[in-house]
C-alpha cells in the first residue's frame, strides 16, 4: 500500500477525522469500513477523499487498533468510553488537535462508509460559514442533512465535552441545533455524494454505481 497518497495537503488550518468507531449493527457487525469496493476498502476511499482537503488527518476508531491497515495516519480511541457515536470521536480529535496540531482552528469528519466523498466539500462549507457568520457547517443532498460531515471549531471541545459527560447527549444533530450551522446542498447527479453504506444490499449497490 503506498501510505504517500494519504498526506494531507489541504489548509493547516483544518485536521480532518475519518471517523471509523460505529458497531455496524445494520451491516452485520464488524469494521464496516474494512469492507472492499472496486480494489480498495471503503476506509482507503475516505482517507484519499480527505486528504486533499485537510492539513493533519487522523483515524478515530474503537478497540483495537491493530485490526485497522496501516495508512501512516494518527490513531485515535474515542475519549468517552462505551461506544457514544460521532460525537465522541469529534471530542476526541478537537482535544487531541488543540494539543498537537495549534495551527489548526477546526477539524472536519468525514464518514468512512461513504464512497463517493466530493473533495470540494469542506471549502465550499467553510466558505458558507464565513458568508453566513455560522458557527459551524454541514452538508446535504437528496433533501437529507448528513451531520456527520461536518466542519467543527475546536474551541468547541469544552462545550461539546461537558454536554457528552454531565448531560449524556450523544446525537449529532441534537449538539449542533444549539449552534448556528451553515449547510451547503450538493447535487446527487450522476450518483448522490453522500450514498452512505449501511448494509450488504448498499455495497452491492455502490458497486452498481461505480
Amino acid at each position: 500500500m503506498n501510505t504517500q497518497a494519504f498526506i494531507p495537503s489541504g489548509s493547516r488550518e483544518i485536521a480532518g477525522v475519518l471517523l471509523a468507531g460505529g458497531q455496524s449493527r445494520r451491516f452485520g457487525g464488524g469494521d464496516k469500513c474494512l469492507q472492499m469496493l472496486d480494489g480498495k476498502t471503503l476506509l482507503e476511499r475516505a482517507a484519499l477523499n480527505a486528504a486533499p482537503q485537510v492539513g493533519a488527518l487522523i483515524l478515530n476508531i474503537n478497540g483495537d487498533a491493530a485490526r485497522f491497515p496501516d495508512l501512516g495516519l494518527p490513531v485515535l480511541c474515542d475519549s468517552i468510553e462505551g461506544h457514544a457515536g460521532p460525537l465522541a470521536g469529534v471530542l476526541t480529535a478537537m482535544e487531541c488537535v488543540a494539543k498537537h496540531v495549534p495551527q489548526a482552528r477546526w477539524i472536519a469528519t468525514f464518514a468512512t462508509d461513504a464512497p463517493f466523498i466530493p473533495v470540494n466539500w469542506v471549502a465550499r462549507v467553510q466558505a458558507c460559514i464565513t458568508r453566513q457568520k455560522a458557527d459551524l457547517g454541514t452538508v446535504s443532498s437528496n433533501g437529507r442533512s448528513h451531520p456527520v460531515f461536518g466542519l467543527w471549531p475546536v474551541g468547541l471541545r469544552f462545550d461539546l465535552r461537558k454536554a457528552m459527560e454531565q448531560e449524556g447527549l450523544r446525537k449529532v444533530d441534537a449538539w449542533t441545533s444549539r449552534y448556528k450551522v451553515a449547510t451547503v446542498d450538493f447535487d446527487i447527479t450522476p450518483v448522490d455524494p453522500f450514498f452512505n453504506i449501511n448494509t450488504k444490499e448498499d455495497l452491492s449497490q455502490a458497486t452498481a454505481f461505480l
